[in-house]
């Protein structure tokens, strides 16, 4: 019988330099190349469309460098996994399901690994998988009510909630942890996400009535996500686990084995604490963070002062329904709630994640922040329009509408426990303040919003596959 893998990694394993081979922004030469290559392959086979006048490319290159890192950067591997990857997309009709998927059912099937709301040291989110509150009635009643969806795929029911929670992943949680400020090497987006698996509470006959659910999960991310785990954290390992690895680890690639890391009781807390702070950390872990699995995501303070939510009530429906961005042409990205309700589909703006937190976390200096705009009241509605970039619609700058104007730090400092220096209009729970000492909040609606000029460009951060169109919010308002 094999012995699991046991004890944490090592050291250098939370070290940005170490994860940063082979990613956007620390390619090497060899790699830029087979970057150049797999593109071209892409194109010729009509798997991809590059930037031109009419649109942004297909697919974003932190997306393609996966696959690349996937096969070892050998273009023609990838291409091959690629290609499957899109055809299984088509054939699934993946981009309709998150559209369509029923929100009731999305909520109420929070047993999956869930996103905590937090992010480790290196600006990755923290998601949390409690595989005990998944029991065979709770995956029976998922089966029967997935199956009733409209939307028809040829893969089984029960994978359905699988591909919403990545395509949640792809396109919510990595796309706002990228674009927020305070994190290291901020040229390479987010791409990954670090998992702890709390395996304490399952028995041996749980663990085989849930082993075709656990396989299916383990083969959907490493055939089509590639790539999108950063490590494993196993917690509360049962004494029979040593007699189920072997086939456990069967379902995984060595890759993907090889960043599975079983922790002891007394190896939890120092381990976690190497990639996280103690605030990101669930308190039964040993850490400050009120959190469990099926609890809304508590959003951590740097992420929370760069969003405001149009409606206070909106929060759940951003946090825990299917949600994706639209990278606006203004230099924002607006939240779009999607999915359907009593068989009807639903898509709202539900946030905006402003254009000063995007030009921060990308480093672009564009456009000097010397002074912002004010606005009263709650965020303003549709604009003038007037043509952007690509031939859309792109929004024109809002005249001031009040007289007070606060100037803004041009490169405030934040960490992803800090609170970013600029003003916000987060309308997330508590009170923050101006730099003034004036509440921004007055029960729960915001008193002044303090913004800087709505044409803010931002470095090129299309980390959205697929890509987003400005004109889908002009056809909302």
């Amino acid at each position: 019988m094999e012995e699991p893998p046991s004890g944490p990694p090592p050291a250098s394993a939370s070290l940005e330099e170490i994860r940063l081979k082979g990613h956007i922004g620390h390619l090497t030469r060899t790699e830029e190349k087979a970057l150049v290559e797999f593109k071209k392959i892409c194109a010729e086979k009509g798997f991809y469309s590059p930037e031109s006048e009419s649109g942004p490319p297909s697919h974003d290159d932190g997306t393609l460098v996966r696959y690349l890192r996937a096969r070892k950067f050998v273009p023609q591997d990838a291409f091959t996994q690629f290609k499957d990857t899109e055809l299984w997309r088509k054939d699934n009709k993946l981009d309709a399901l998150y559209e369509k998927i029923d929100i009731k059912d999305y909520q109420e099937a929070r047993s999956y690994p869930q996103w905590t709301g937090r992010r480790d040291r290196r600006g990755i989110p923290v998601y949390l998988y409690e595989v005990g509150k998944l029991d065979s009635k709770k995956m029976l009643a998922y089966t029967a009510a997935t199956s009733k969806a409209k939307t028809k795929s040829p893969s089984p029911s029960r994978m359905l909630r699988l591909f919403a929670l990545y395509e949640n992943l792809t396109r919510f949680v990595m796309p706002l942890c990228s674009s927020v400020p305070g994190r290291p090497n901020p040229e390479s987006p987010v791409d990954q996400s670090n998992n702890i698996v709390d395996i304490s509470k399952v028995g041996l006959k749980q663990f085989w009535n849930l082993r075709s659910h656990m396989q299916d999960a383990s083969q959907l991310a490493t055939a089509h996500y590639p790539e999108t785990l950063d490590r494993i954290f196993i917690i509360g390992a049962p004494a029979f686990f040593p007699t189920v690895w072997g086939w456990i680890k069967k379902w995984f690639d060595p890759i993907t084995t090889s960043k599975i890391f079983i922790l002891s009781h007394d190896q939890i807390k120092p381990t976690l604490l190497a990639f996280m702070d103690i605030s990101s950390i669930p308190k039964k872990y040993g850490g400050d963070l009120d959190f469990e699995c099926g609890m809304m995501p508590s959003i951590d303070p740097a992420i929370r002062s760069c969003l405001s939510l149009k409606s206070p009530k909106l929060e759940e429906l951003f946090l825990t329904g299917p949600t994706r961005w639209v990278d606006g042409a203004d230099g924002e990205m607006t939240a779009l709630s999607v999915g359907s309700v009593d068989g009807k589909e639903h898509k709202e703006e539900v946030a905006v994640l402003h254009s000063w937190a995007t030009r921060v976390a990308t480093g672009s200096s564009a456009f000097p922040l010397s002074k912002t705009n004010s606005y009263v009241g709650a965020m303003p509605q549709a604009r003038p329009e007037s043509r952007g970039k690509y031939g859309r619609e792109a929004p024109v700058p809002v005249p001031q509408m009040a007289a007070e104007v606060h100037s803004v730090p041009a490169q405030p400092t934040v960490s992803p426990e800090s609170e970013v220096v600029l003003p916000n209009s987060s309308v997330f729970k508590g009170e923050p303040v101006l730099e003034s000492g004036q509440p921004i909040h007055q029960n729960g609606v915001p008193s002044k919003i303090e913004m800087p000029p709505p044409l803010i460009q931002r470095a090129e951060t299309v980390y959205m596959t697929p890509a987003s169109d400005p004109s889908e919010l002009k056809q909302l308002r």
